[in-house]
């Protein structure tokens, strides 16, 4: 059971009666709280006592629909023949329970008429009392705009040093053995956390208050789990509300899609089969291909009544040919599971886009999926696309041309899948820079709409969100040429005038590390074998025939740069942040026919370093706000102190070293006041809040373990957790609420 609120329950279960109204006209025109009342001594006063109602709806029901009170009590009572009343019937014993829960209703009667139109939802009804004790975390990043952003200051500046440990849910019992590393965030609707945990991604339901374990649901894949190309806990999941019932949604390893009840865990029968859609079924295969490279680790996206489905692959840096599945994007009814619409992402004959593949390449070339987490604008009814590379990451001559719509932001119609513009932000992909990030959907101070791309290369766009034109101009710029055979790259990339790019682009001499001569000399020595690049230049063959070189010195890497743990922006002010990391990859092609019928795959040796010092001078990672309004960076900061193994290293022994921050990504999140990140995988454990005007660091919070997963935060019962996952690589991954003493 959830604490008690010291507030009055009948302020902020009003919603449970507005929401009352959205029952069909099918129904009486007065729900009688008396003849509820007969009704409830009759048929449930042997279960339950009205004196228990006010503790019962507190613990369960605060901020939510009057309709999904009623659907529950209609599905469950009288608890030995549920559903045998008529709705009428169980429409009074609504307006009874109502009552008996001090929730006022004036004069016994419920009136109906004029008022079924009504669909406010819980957050909306809330908002609309001005009350704010109880706000969700609806969606992977906040709503389905992405913005990571909450609208509460309760911990502040004032207090968050005192923030504490409230509670902590340990996944190690999750098998079939203890996921030491994590990165999974939970969803926070009525009072309830979901979140996924273990390998085999269980799901489960917590108290939200107490982190005590409701319900779990537990998917048993067998051989098609051990062939999941995207195993793990995963990022999350996706919640919907099917007109009164609670539904969450989950994409297991094994590539199905799952509807759950959120209330029990149990699979909803009405839902595809049995609550199962087999994600593999419809798909276009890769010719020649044995295997079935897909699944994702994202959950889908819900929005009104469409559920849309993402793809993933295989890591594809050494793909076993220039075949493989496409990553079809797909569109579900979210009540009854049929299909909507598919996108092709990779065009057929006569589609759009078909002409910038040559040499019949899209009859065989896959990948080009979402793998990452989409996001929506119901006013518009568009749902925004981040699309990744083609088959493969590192070189193209199998898929000569522009190839639409890898590596692009894409606008559909989420009704009927109908392409609205799109944007491709990587010509003819062969570094792996997908685009990897939900595009945010913002609307500045003054009232502009924009559509925010942020990208692996430290690229920012802004769009207009109805046409894709880009707010900041855009210029196609000339490009290094490849010299590796059959390549053929694009000749142009485009690049945004502003904002300047967040993270270091391109590696030159000057960006080689210097802490002392002796480590700047050794640095010189080791780049020496291989090429120097700016942004774009192509991977180069190891061991060049040429030159001898090993490879292509190259920054941001393939996994940024940012990436899809993405950026928050505040509405009030216009400022986005992004976490990013400056980290060194070599761009290499090998031939290697017992790998792959590909004539070049990526190859060669390990990233160089200086004894384990990063090639590349720090600092390692960065948080930027950029000023959206004016594209101007406002202020940078470094993720984190410097790193134990570069403090302690011994070329280092009585040198000062500045804070150069982590080489990791940090997830963050934004309120009215302070925004919070922590230092990623292998960080140290430390929750950071800084202020969001000044990047000053305000209060940094211990932490069990490196904060692994992107920090979320919600307020129940008037008060407000900041939750992550948190990750020690040893023990099982501890998923843990922050609050107030």
């Amino acid at each position: 059971m959830r604490r008690a609120a010291s507030f009055p329950l009948s302020a902020v279960l009003s919603a449970l009666v507005i929401g009352l109204f959205t029952l069909t006209p099918a129904l009486a025109q007065d729900a009688s709280v008396e003849r509820g009342r007969v009704l409830f001594t009759a048929e449930c006063s042997r279960c339950h006592i009205p004196q228990e109602m006010e503790g019962r709806l507190r613990a369960r029901w605060v901020g939510r629909l009057g309709e999904e009170l009623y659907q529950q009590i209609r599905s469950t009572m009288p608890a030995e023949t549920p559903g045998s009343l008529d709705n009428s019937e169980y429409y009074d014993l609504t307006a009874f329970i109502l009552q008996s829960g001090n929730v006022a209703i004036d004069g016994g009667q419920i009136g109906v008429a004029d008022l079924n139109v009504l669909n406010i939802n819980p957050t909306e009804a809330i908002a609309a009392q001005g009350d704010d004790r109880y706000r969700p975390w609806t969606h992977l990043n906040g709503t389905e705009k992405s913005l990571r952003y909450a609208d509460l200051d309760q911990v502040n500046a004032s207090n968050v040093a005192d923030l504490e440990v409230a509670w902590s849910f340990d996944s190690t019992p999750f098998g079939p053995s203890p996921e030491t590393y994590s990165v999974s965030q939970p969803l926070m609707v009525n009072g309830r956390i979901f979140a996924t945990v273990g390998s085999t991604r269980n799901v489960i339901a917590l108290d939200a208050a107490t982190g005590q374990m409701l319900w779990l649901w537990r998917p048993e894949e067998g051989q098609r789990f051990a062939a999941a190309p995207r195993k793990g806990s995963g990022k999350g999941l996706s919640y919907y509300n099917a007109g009164g019932q609670d539904v969450i949604f989950t994409i297991t390893p094994g590539y199905y899609l799952v509807a759950l009840n959120a209330l029990t865990g149990d699979p909803i029968p009405s839902f595809g089969a049995g609550g199962y859609i087999d994600l593999q079924s419809g798909l276009r295969l890769g010719p020649g291909r044995d295997d079935l490279d897909i699944g994702i680790s994202f959950p889908p996206l819900v929005v009104d009544d469409v559920v849309i489905a993402g793809a993933a692959h295989e890591v594809g840096m050494r793909p076993l040919s220039a075949s493989n599945v496409k990553g079809d994007i797909r569109a579900f009814d979210a009540r009854s599971g049929e299909i909507l619409w598919t996108f092709k992402t990779i065009p057929e004959r006569g589609e759009i886009g078909f002409e910038t593949w040559q040499n019949d390449s899209t009859s065989y070339t896959g990948n080009a999926g979402v793998w990452s987490m989409m996001s929506a604008d119901s006013e518009r009814g568009l749902v925004y696309l981040p699309v990744e590379s083609a088959t493969g990451d590192r070189y193209g001559a199998d898929r000569p041309g522009n190839n639409l719509f890898a590596s692009s932001t894409v606008a559909l119609d989420y009704k009927t899948g109908e392409r609205k513009w799109h944007f491709q932000t990587t010509h003819h992909d062969i570094w792996d820079w997908d685009t990897p990030a939900a595009p945010l959907v913002i609307n500045l101070p003054n009232g502009t709409p924009a559509v925010v791309q942020t990208l692996k290369q430290s690229h920012l766009f802004v769009f207009n969100p109805e046409t894709g034109d880009p707010l900041f101009p855009v210029e196609e710029r000339s490009v290094p040429d490849s010299d590796t055979p059959g390549e053929m790259v694009s000749r142009t990339q485009p690049f945004p005038s502003l904002p300047a790019p967040y993270d270091r682009q391109g590696f030159q001499e000057d960006d080689l590390v210097d802490f002392t001569s002796e480590i700047a000399a050794r640095a010189a020595e080791i780049a020496s074998s291989y090429r120097f690049s700016e942004l774009y230049t192509p991977p180069s063959l190891y061991q060049h025939p040429k030159d001898g070189t090993l490879g292509t010195l190259h920054l941001p890497s393939s996994t940024g740069g940012s990436n899809w743990e993405g950026s928050a922006y505040d509405p009030e002010t216009g400022i986005i942040y992004i976490s990013s990391r400056t980290a060194t990859s070599v761009l290499a092609l090998v031939n290697e026919p017992d790998a792959s019928s590909m004539r070049y795959i990526q190859g060669g040796g390990r990233t160089p370093s200086v004894d384990g010092i990063p090639l590349v001078k720090p600092p390692y990672g960065s948080v930027t706000a950029i000023d959206l309004t004016t594209g101007e960076h406002v202020w940078k900061i470094v993720n984190g102190d410097t790193p134990e193994s570069i403090k302690n290293h011994p070329l280092l022994e009585g040198v000062n070293i500045p804070a150069t921050g982590k080489p990791t990504r940090s997830g963050m999140v934004l309120t009215k006041s302070l925004l919070f990140f922590g230092e990623g995988p292998g960080g140290a454990a430390l929750l950071h809040a800084v202020d969001k005007a000044t990047g000053e660091t305000i209060a940094e919070i211990e932490l069990p373990a490196s904060a692994t997963g992107m920090p979320m935060t919600y307020m129940v019962d008037g008060k407000q957790y900041i939750v992550m996952t948190v990750s020690d690589f040893q023990n099982g991954a501890k998923l843990i609420a922050l609050a107030l003493p």
